[in-house]
């Protein structure tokens, strides 16, 4: 059937938008469901900055003009060992789990964006305002997050800048608005029933009929973010549980089975080792502090004391394994072989590889006072693969994964 001849063309006008789901209550109940997600993604978000110890050094920032927004950072510990594999797997699953939810909320508050006239008064202009932040802010974040963490990031511009910047201008409009519609949200919310009538514009005043209530709609929404929980919380664990993480990434390559069987997401291949360079014969770790600059083969390395350590891999991507079971040199030993005895600093490494991010990591002092933190030679009983460092790689507690350099080649310690 057609429309009246004098029915609505514009989005702006009241009567074009018919949907009966639309309401006050409906979209109450989607706003705080993303007040309290979204502020655990921007927490998370945040802890997840600091834990590459940006002030650290100039490699570790990925930001460096971040200016007052770094007020909060500190040096980031090794305890739990598990830290950075839990804050990082809260934030890039509940991100995507929140994602039909944000989606539902803006298909709820359409009619706003394009309401007319633009500013009634002060007031209805700074919500207005803060709406268009808060809509553009959000589809950036959540953007650039899904293409970050499916290794498909195409923005121009470091990914961890954008991200950055972009959390602090999203969330500021996400809290203007939430002080703005908080108590009536709130009010909306005290009905145990949906009201009978709402007087809102976001009602329409020429409702088609409903397939459906507003409760099964939010029934269809928690169902998809229960779908997309399901195949993407299995990235944090490893063996059967991984396969069913259908929209998380697997790496970039296939670990294989056996000790060295955990994933993998720089393979030796892609990070440009050429195996000349890692052989018996050509590889030395070179090490330099307080008392000058020592050469060891890996060999030699593997007559000082070795010690043994039970850390996972975390990755920003959202991925981890479990605790896998490390063998290697502590830090703190090799600091000791160039006159840091008693007080180890911090320390530069740099790795054999030739291309990508995070050739060259720095750690705090007290990542290398860690009796766990390992120049690594073997995993779970064998010597390391390629992929996974051979010859040798660092693994410390509570790190993020690019911060545990593999195919390390140089170690220099000293204050950065």
């Amino acid at each position: 059937m057609r429309d009246a001849p004098d029915a609505p063309r514009l989005p702006s006008s009241p009567g074009f938008w018919r949907s009966p789901l639309r309401g006050p209550w409906f979209t109450s109940v989607l706003g705080i469901v993303l007040l309290a997600g979204i502020t655990v993604l921007f927490v998370t978000g945040l802890v997840s900055y600091a834990a590459y110890n940006p002030d650290l050094a100039p490699v570790n920032d990925k930001t460096p003009d971040k200016g007052i927004l770094g007020f909060y950072l500190f040096a980031w510990p090794t305890d739990p060992h598990w830290l950075y594999r839990l804050n990082q797997g809260v934030h890039v699953t509940l991100g995507i789990t929140l994602i039909p939810v944000l989606l539902a909320k803006l298909w709820s508050v359409v009619p706003r964006l394009f309401a007319l006239p633009p500013a009634r008064s002060l007031a209805h202009a700074l919500e207005r305002i803060s709406l268009l932040l808060l809509v553009g802010g959000a589809l950036f974040e959540f953007v650039t997050g899904v293409l970050n963490i499916q290794l498909d990031y195409v923005f121009p511009g470091s990914f961890y800048a954008l991200h950055f910047y972009g959390a602090w201008v999203f969330f500021a409009a996400f809290v203007a608005h939430a002080l703005l519609k908080l108590p009536t949200a709130l009010r909306n919310l005290r009905h145990v029933r949906e009201p009978v009538e709402e007087k809102s514009d976001l009602v329409s005043p020429r409702p088609t009929e409903p397939t459906v209530s507003r409760r099964g709609a939010l029934w269809f929404v928690g169902g998809g973010s229960l779908l997309l929980f399901a195949t993407t919380a299995g990235q944090n664990f490893d063996g059967p549980l991984r396969r069913t993480a259908l929209l998380a990434p697997h790496g970039g390559g296939d670990p294989g089975s056996g000790p060295n069987g955990f994933q993998i997401n720089k393979t030796a291949a892609y990070a440009g080792i050429d195996t000349a360079r890692t052989g018996e014969d050509t590889w030395r770790l070179v090490v330099t502090g307080r008392t000058g600059t020592v050469r060891l083969s890996r060999a030699r390395l593997a007559e000082l004391p070795l010690h043994s350590a039970a850390l996972p891999i975390a990755c920003v991507e959202g991925w981890s394994t479990s605790d896998q079971w490390w063998r290697g040199v502590r830090l703190r030993d090799l600091a000791a072989l160039v006159g840091y005895d008693d007080d180890p600093p911090d320390v530069f490494v740099e790795s054999l590889q030739q291309r990508g991010a995070f050739r060259q990591a720095a750690l705090r002092a007290n990542q290398v006072a860690d009796p766990r933190s390992l120049l690594a030679l073997h995993v779970n009983g064998e010597p390391l693969s390629p992929d996974h460092g051979y010859p040798a790689r660092i693994i410390v507690p509570a790190a993020p994964g690019v911060l545990n350099t593999k195919w390390v080649a140089r170690l220099t310690f000293g204050d950065l």
